[in-house]
């Protein structure tokens, strides 16, 4: 009989245990999700500004260009031929 008591008692020790154990893993769980979408907004934010930059510093690029810089001439003429050949199609569009 007492080898059954304890028994018992040693089973519900392990399931306290479990219990314990379970309900930290949880919590940690959810602190590692709440890092994760942190983390996730950061990296958007940082590759919008990237975007950002890379824009600004194309339009820069074409604007040195423009001023006379012999450097990156080509591009220019082709990202100026590529707007002119954009606004032809949207004229098309519009006359539809």
């Amino acid at each position: 009989m007492s080898t059954s008591i304890e028994a018992i008692h040693l089973l519900e020790d392990k399931l306290t245990n479990l219990l314990s154990n379970y309900d930290f893993l949880k919590s940690e769980n959810e602190l590692l999700l709440q890092n994760i979408g942190k983390s996730q907004y950061k990296i958007l934010e940082q590759q919008k500004i990237i975007e950002h930059n890379q824009n600004e510093y194309n339009l820069l690029k074409i604007a040195k260009t423009i001023e006379g810089s012999n450097e990156d001439k080509r591009d220019t003429k082709l990202k100026i031929n590529t707007l002119i050949r954009e606004i032809d199609k949207c004229i098309v569009q519009l006359n539809e």
